[in-house]
């Protein structure tokens, strides 16, 4: 069961969605989203007309997608809910009108500005309410899905943003630029960024989670290269003690745990 989802992630990470469901596989190309459980009804973008298309049926969006520039990415935390941005550098996300398990339209609930350069990725997790997204302005910002408003912003990139994962278990929050990889966590800390003893690597142009338990040690992070090869990573967890005084014998009542809560850190490794 481990390495069909391995082979299920690998080929999601080669540009096509693959959704299993209990009796049907269902493939989906790129620019593509499906709106779940509404099954029938998908979300396309990336048209020459900028328009957006449900299924087989393009709608009259309002204010249209072309007053938000070119779209460049998408993602849907649930049925109702699609999230758009691109060249305008400005997140939009729209309520789906659902009438009988069919799309009727989309109407703009809230555009979201922070970035300063086009919006080239997105990433959304229902389970934590958050949205992610990536720019070539070399950064990327958390929101918050249910106030719709911004979190925190994530730094330190070398280069544009390519891709993005949230991991549904743990809320790690995986971004890609140019060959590295990045970890964080939900409050925007860095917890680690990739490391390799086999040379130079091509850029990462996707990447995603396996997701089975939290604690099992068999997830693994998997990215696809711009030289088609697809790599998995894994990642350690590491316990340093900081420099601070001599330790002092815990007082009554005192919670070690409390009292060394700043005395030590946790670091991440992540290796190819």
């Amino acid at each position: 069961e481990f390495i069909f989802n391995i082979y299920k992630i690998i080929y999601m990470i080669m540009r096509f969605i693959i959704v299993c469901l209990e009796k049907e596989v269902v493939v989906l190309e790129r620019n593509c989203l499906l709106l779940s459980p509404l099954l029938s009804c998908s979300f396309s973008w990336g048209f020459p007309d900028n328009s957006c298309v449900f299924g087989n049926h393009t709608f009259a969006v309002f204010e249209g997608l072309s007053d938000w520039g070119e779209t460049l990415c998408a993602a849907s935390p649930n049925p109702t809910t699609v999230v758009t941005a691109g060249t305008s550098t400005v997140v939009c996300v729209w309520d789906v009108t659902v009438d009988k398990d069919k799309l009727n339209g989309m109407k703009l609930r809230q555009p979201l500005y922070g970035h300063t350069d086009s919006v080239t990725c997105l990433a959304v997790s229902d389970v934590h309410n958050v949205l992610v997204s990536g720019s070539h302005d070399l950064t990327c910002i958390l929101w918050d899905m249910e106030e719709l408003s911004y979190i925190t912003q994530l730094t330190g990139h070398t280069a544009s943003i390519s891709s993005l994962a949230i991991n549904d278990l743990t809320g790690e929050i995986a971004s890609c630029a140019g060959p590295h990889l990045y970890l964080w966590n939900m409050k925007g800390q860095l917890l680690s960024h990739s490391h390799s003893s086999c040379g130079p690597l091509p850029d990462v142009l996707s990447i995603a989670f396996t997701q089975r338990h939290e604690w099992d040690p068999r997830n693994v992070i998997i990215t696809g290269g711009a030289d088609g090869i697809i790599r998995i990573w894994k990642t350690e967890y590491t316990r340093t003690q900081l420099p601070g005084p001599p330790e002092e014998p815990v007082s009554p009542g005192q919670d070690r745990t409390e009292r060394d809560g700043n005395g030590t850190s946790g670091k991440m490794g992540i290796f190819i």
